[in-house]
């Protein structure tokens, strides 16, 4: 039989409803595992990780009502069933009301109990895509459309090498599509079924970053009032993609590599070893060889996670896919600010064509989004576009003819360009804050 991939708990002190319910449950192809008292199912939750879990209100000596409260603690993700005799059905009300998601009355029949497990596990599933989805829902489906050989050629490595486990580095410039590449190599992969699941690591500092990745316990720092899942669990059987690992922690770097390695982790404040099967996708715009040189990268972490290295080309190199691209924006946000604009003028076309775009596809979008409100006709003119404002039609070059002061200021507007935060512009230039904002005064940025 096809396997259901649901992993489910049956907690009862009746071996007879156990054994019955563990029958019907496996033969639909589900992972079962069961006790018989409240200390085995702790147990059992400390060591896998369970989507479903049918629990008997009446559980000898334990209080089911207590079980349920420190299941909800332990496993805050884990959709808890309620199993009850005609005679506590009330109980049964209340559980539902501190938190199972429904209950079945004893006796019941293996298709109550078939239909009980599909439609818990099918919710489960729901929300692992609506997680796996968030920060995706604005970031256009068709960006990898594309004319230009420079980046088919890429769409094909990747292509090959999507349905095996072999872990994959992106490299390419801020801007270029590598999330959507990750995200593309994730759907033609055997793994596609199971979540992508995306963590952003100069978003976090060390400590909030290893919760993020590997998850902790309660009480395990302050303000840790639940347990959490990690993101490592949620991938389990799909893919991490780990994007901008260049700032990756390097006292971090360790345990990564240890779980790229041999799939162990724990989570903080929790000593049990666990496994979790997960391909590893991860980008960069940084020189990783570089940190490996200056100490910045550990050299064995980057050889695990570039088994398979793809280069994104920047914008500049697929200017075939220049106007495509920005007739899908445009299209796209004139439907959702309500705008007349319908198309570009040949003179918008000329200048979309021979702009350098440093912030490369992130960049077109924002300056599409842009004309799109402020155009009042039906065609987008130059003016609309703005290129011209921070760097005129063409990238400076080291060696042009310029002053050490002009070639700071497009370097420096480049990256403004091509960065989602003055953070990030910053770390990119090896500055902190304030000295960029003063920077950015002083050169009229």
């Amino acid at each position: 039989m096809e396997q259901n991939n649901g992993r489910i708990l049956l907690v009862d002190d009746e071996s007879a409803i156990l054994r019955t319910f563990r029958y019907c449950l496996e033969d639909q192809g589900y992972r079962v595992s069961t006790a018989t008292t409240a200390a085995q199912a702790h147990a059992l939750l400390l060591r896998q990780v369970f989507d479903l879990c049918f629990l008997d209100l009446r559980l000898g000596a334990d209080d089911g009502l207590e079980v349920l409260a420190q299941m909800r603690l332990q496993t805050p993700w884990m959709r808890v069933v309620i199993v009850t005799a005609h005679s506590a059905v009330d109980s049964a009300v209340d559980a539902i009301q501190a938190g199972a998601a429904d209950y079945l009355v004893k006796p019941c029949s293996p298709e109550q109990l078939r239909l009980a497990a599909a439609k818990q596990l099918e919710a489960r599933k729901m929300v692992e895509r609506l997680e796996s989805l968030e920060g995706y829902v604005r970031k256009p489906g068709t960006d990898l459309d594309s004319q230009s050989p420079a980046l088919m050629a890429v769409l094909q490595t990747a292509r090959q090498v999507a349905d095996t486990d072999a872990n994959i580095l992106i490299l390419g410039e801020s801007g270029t599509g590598k999330g959507e590449l990750a995200q593309a190599i994730h759907r033609w992969s055997k793994r596609a079924k199971k979540a992508c699941v995306t963590i952003n690591c100069p978003s976090l500092s060390a400590e909030l970053l290893e919760s993020e990745l590997f998850g902790h316990s309660r009480g395990a720092f302050t303000g840790a009032s639940e347990s959490t899942l990690g993101r490592v669990s949620q991938a389990d059987g799909g893919s991490l993609f780990l994007d901008e690992i260049g700032d990756f922690p390097l006292i971090l770097q360790p345990k990564l590599l240890r779980f790229i390695q041999d799939k162990a982790y724990e989570r903080v404040g929790d000593p049990v070893t666990r496994q979790a099967d997960v391909r590893i996708l991860a980008a960069t715009n940084l020189n990783l060889d570089e940190m490996v040189r200056l100490g910045r990268f550990r050299e064995d972490l980057l050889y695990r996670l570039n088994v398979i290295t793809l280069t994104m080309p920047p914008l500049r190199e697929r200017r075939e896919d220049i106007l495509d691209l920005a007739e899908r924006f445009l299209a796209r946000f004139v439907v959702e600010y309500a705008r007349p604009a319908r198309n570009f003028s040949d003179g918008a076309r000329a200048a979309l064509l021979a702009y350098a775009w440093p912030g490369n596809i992130r960049e077109l979008r924002n300056v599409i989004e842009r004309a799109s409100i402020i155009c009042t006709e039906e065609l987008v003119q130059v003016s609309h576009l703005g290129l011209s404002v921070h760097h005129g039609t063409s990238q400076p070059q080291v060696g042009d003819p310029l002053s050490l002061e002009a070639l700071e200021k497009a370097h420096i507007s480049a990256i403004l360009a091509s960065c989602e935060s003055l953070d990030q512009a910053a770390r990119t230039l090896g500055i902190d804050a304030s000295t960029l904002y003063r920077k950015r005064k002083q050169l009229s940025l």
